[in-house]
């Protein structure tokens, strides 16, 4: 249960991007003051790991039909944001080289803006995140050691830390992203974003743990219940 609330991601997910897109223009307060968590598709020795933990991740593959119609789906909700999308083509992809490449960029208090760079390389750019040499040209941009951050799926700390990370997905009964959860409080899709907004800030307001508000112009997707897996 998470006691703090939490924003669940995935760099694979277009409707992560979104979200994330959404949360930093409409609710900068908000997105100050939650946790950051990352979420992905265990490769098979973080699988193991976790199911020598007693948890087994819960992804469900996406059928040939909800595929055509995110790809449909995701060009409208983007296209109203003002952005544009470039569909990227995965090959073998492992997801542990970006998302623990995150856990890096995050102890150097770069968590954010190395997700930024890896969201435009994916949905704007086309390019394969899960290639090594595309994280390490974000690394550097961003000023990071290239070779840590594109290597830190090799790191056996890292590699534990991940683990534990999706233990974490497991008991906060994360099924699909992005995924926010406060306690007992859960809320999937980017369309649920501005409710989990108005909770945190009816939660953590009167403590006096956000600063105020900045103003933005409303969301433009006022419907869709938009989350994958």
């Amino acid at each position: 249960m998470a006691k703090h609330p939490k924003f669940y991601f995935s760099l694979r997910s277009p409707y992560s991007w979104l979200a994330f897109h959404d949360l930093l223009r409409d609710a900068p307060d908000v997105a100050d003051a939650i946790d950051w968590a990352p979420f992905w598709e265990p490769d098979e020795g973080t699988d193991r790991e976790l199911r020598a933990r007693g948890e087994a991740f819960p992804y469900v593959a996406m059928s040939r039909a909800k595929h055509l119609y995110v790809l449909q789906d995701v060009a409208r909700l983007a296209a109203a944001r003002g952005l544009s999308v470039t569909w990227p083509v995965d090959r073998e992809p492992v997801w542990e080289v970006p998302h623990l490449g995150y856990l890096v960029a995050l102890r150097e208090g770069l968590g954010r803006e190395y997700v930024a760079e890896v969201c435009a390389a994916r949905w704007q750019h086309g390019r394969d995140i899960c290639d090594r040499a595309t994280v390490a040209d974000i690394a550097a941009r961003l000023g990071l050691d290239a070779a840590e951050v594109s290597g830190a799926a090799d790191d056996p700390d890292l590699r534990a830390r991940g683990v534990e990370l999706l233990v974490d997905v497991c008991r906060d009964g994360v099924f699909g992203v992005p995924f926010f959860v406060h306690r007992f409080t859960r809320f999937w899709g980017v369309d649920r974003l501005p409710e989990f907004v108005a909770h945190v800030r009816s939660k953590l307001a009167p403590a006096g743990a956000l600063p105020e508000p900045v103003a933005h112009p409303p969301s433009s997707d006022a419907g869709h219940a938009g989350g994958c897996g």
